[in-house]
């Protein structure tokens, strides 16, 4: 019987998503259509670094981290920071970050962590091939640097879960080793460590507006509309926009750092919160980059994005409403032209984006406690780009009624 189906949410999580059943069910007769309230890649998707992130298995929370806490309350401008105004609201997050920093925890999150990277990897091969878009990514590894002897050896547990899941990487101990990968970088910078099967989409805006026209072109629909409420009875679901009710058989709920807010319609709180990022974006022209940069101390990347530099990351759990600390993007410029010391910062334009965070560094990927045609798509912290084309592949087999290619016990709504 042809269905339709509705997902909430034009992030790359959602779109992915979205062309992945068209592509399925337009053979059976049915209807995808896609929901935003702005548009296509028109939030955290528009202005992330752009890497497909696969060899990054550790979480946020790993054992001790916690002991670091009194300093994200003291500096504000430092690579993990919680706005004093947002601290109380935050608590009850944070105790869930605590409790997933165990080590029985920890152990349990990256081993399902990195079943979803081993299928997120081969998935967004499938993508790029499906969609013929290759043109639009750039396969030159990534480098992780270290500014001594110490960080470089504080920094072997992550190495070794590469290693246990047999991730290709070499390690360098010298500055003239890294330059020979990436030259013009401050010799400060002692270690690394570098990835060769680490790559990069050109554009993170235009990858999303590019599987976006896929969709369309499979007879996929869009709509520009807000939701504001989920309803489900024995028939249907029901979706209340801000200018009309839709009903569809099934729904996807993709609607990134906002999905909570449609959980909480159907009675499930969930602990989802928001690593706010900032980014400066330079012209091409500004500095030879030959691979994504990971500058470990610090908590920040450079990525090439359309032949420029895009300057970002942190950490700053600050929810959706306070308005930015554009400063946070101003320290990490400010610190990529002392590690780069040929870096032109001038023409460079600052962006800033809600990453949807859960405790565990793990997404709901599920079916709503509540109703079984309700399917959450959420969560993916750093890594929505990375693991989209998986979770489109297991939504699609929840849709579909298939058992899902990897266990997704851990990524359950009914985790917390």
């Amino acid at each position: 019987m042809a269905k339709t189906v509705l997902v909430i949410g034009a992030g790359v999580v959602g779109v992915s998503t979205a062309l992945r059943l068209q592509s399925e069910l337009a053979s059976e007769g049915g209807q995808v259509i896609l929901l935003d309230r702005k548009g296509v890649a028109e939030e955290t998707s528009a202005g992330n670094a752009g890497a497909f992130a696969f060899t990054d298995l550790e979480p946020l929370a790993t054992p001790g981290i916690m002991k670091k806490a009194p300093a994200w309350l003291l500096d504000p401008l430092g690579p993990l920071s919680v706005p004093p105004a947002y601290a109380l609201q935050l608590t009850p997050w944070l105790i869930r970050f605590w409790r997933a920093s165990w080590r029985d925890r920890y152990q349990a999150v990256v081993r399902a962590q990195a079943s979803l990277m081993n299928l997120a990897q081969a998935a967004a091969e499938r993508q790029i091939s499906d969609t013929k878009g290759e043109a639009m990514i750039q396969r030159e590894g990534a480098l992780q640097l270290y500014e001594s002897e110490a960080e470089f050896a504080a920094s072997q547990r992550g190495w070794q879960l590469r290693r246990d899941h047999d991730i290709r990487f070499s390690l360098l101990h010298s500055p003239a080793e890294i330059a020979e990968i990436q030259p013009g970088l401050s010799s400060r910078f002692t270690h690394a460590g570098f990835t060769p099967d680490w790559m990069n989409t050109c554009d993170p805006k235009a990858w999303v507006e590019h599987l976006f026209q896929a969709f369309m072109a499979r007879g996929g629909q869009l709509r520009r509309t807000e939701v504001l409420h989920l309803e489900s009875t024995d028939n249907v679901v029901t979706l209340a926009t801000n200018g009309e009710s839709i009903t569809a058989d099934q729904v996807v709920v993709a609607a990134g750092a906002w999905s909570h807010h449609l959980a909480n319609r159907l009675g499930e709180k969930l602990p989802l919160e928001t690593e706010r990022g900032y980014n400066t974006t330079l012209p091409a022209g500004s500095f030879d980059l030959r691979t994504h940069i990971t500058f470990s101390g610090h908590g920040f990347v450079v990525s090439r994005i359309r032949g420029g530099v895009r300057v970002g990351g942190a950490v700053e759990l600050g929810g959706l409403k306070l308005p930015p600390n554009f400063k946070r993007a101003d320290t990490l410029l400010s610190k990529a032209s002392r590690f780069m010391p040929e870096l032109d910062t001038t023409g460079g334009t600052q962006w800033m984006g809600f990453r949807p965070s859960l405790p565990d560094s793990l997404p709901v990927i599920g079916p709503a406690k509540r109703d079984p045609r309700i399917t959450y798509a959420f969560g993916h912290g750093h890594v929505g780009l990375t693991q989209s084309a998986a979770t489109a592949e297991l939504v699609t087999d929840l849709v579909q009624g298939r058992s899902p290619s990897i266990d997704l016990v851990p990524f359950g709504a009914d985790r917390f």
